[in-house]
């Protein structure tokens, strides 16, 4: 399978495997707030890969953000889809010099430096515009790159589209509090990863207290890697890194 990924994905296959990917960047409370370039800049040169969100603004430009909300970010009310690529340009991120940047000067800053996880926040009904506009300027940078998130359907865009486009399935307990947007039946058959037939994903991104449930190892077994999220502490990874392929991380230096 490795050997198979490498000949089909390049650099980007073997860049599953390590560094360690630094989740929203290499931010801390006191530095640079996470998805932002200075957070970016200082995991390209602790040698790191990068994980990132990216959402849409009113305008059709992929941001780098995370919440749906401004709030906890920015102090500023509304949603980031309200508001312009240049609006949102011009907004500070936790009252530093940062503001929210747009996937394209992300990438420019990267450049070649660093893997970058591109975590797709496309909510569940709405596949499609994030998805074209985060290929379109994928398509246009050098180094290496993968698409990941949590919408099964978001991945099958990729797959009928631009299968070339390597792809990771992210999932996690499915918590009926945090996903009231799903039928219980569809929680319970995204818990068992019933999901992978839609998603036809290359690699699995996994939570860490789904990891290493029977259904994510079985399919680690058949060759599909495998990535936990979030490690905030060393000895989180203890008990999975026999068991998982790589570690997105924050709090720490891994």
């Amino acid at each position: 399978m490795s050997k198979t990924g490498h000949e089909r994905f390049g650099e980007a296959w073997d860049f599953l495997f390590h560094p360690p990917i630094a989740h929203r960047g290499l931010w801390s409370p006191d530095g640079a707030p996470e998805n932002s370039l200075g957070a970016f800049q200082a995991a390209c040169q602790a040698g790191y890969g990068i994980e990132l969100d990216v959402q849409l603004s009113a305008d059709g430009e992929a941001m780098v953000f995370h919440d749906s909300s401004l709030k906890r970010m920015t102090g500023r009310e509304g949603k980031l889809k309200d508001y312009t690529a240049a609006d949102l340009g011009e907004i500070r991120l936790n009252g530093t010099d940062e503001r929210i940047p747009t996937l394209m000067e992300t990438l420019a800053l990267i450049g070649h430096r660093a893997m970058v996880h591109v975590e797709l926040k496309t909510p569940f009904g709405e596949v499609g515009a994030l998805e074209q506009r985060v290929h379109e300027i994928l398509i246009d940078h050098a180094g290496p790159t993968c698409v990941i998130g949590f919408n099964p359907y978001s991945h099958a865009w990729f797959a009928e589209r631009f299968p070339g486009v390597l792809r990771g399935l992210d999932s996690w307990s499915w918590l009926d509090k945090d996903t009231p947007f799903l039928s219980p039946e569809q929680r319970k058959a995204f818990r068992k990863l019933e999901q992978v037939s839609i998603a036809r994903p290359h690699f699995l991104a996994m939570s860490l207290e789904t990891a290493l449930s029977p259904e994510a190892q079985a399919y680690r077994e058949k060759g599909m890697p495998l990535v936990a999220w979030t490690v905030r502490k060393p000895e989180q990874w203890e008990p999975l890194k026999d068991h998982c392929d790589n570690l997105i991380f924050e709090g720490f230096k891994a």
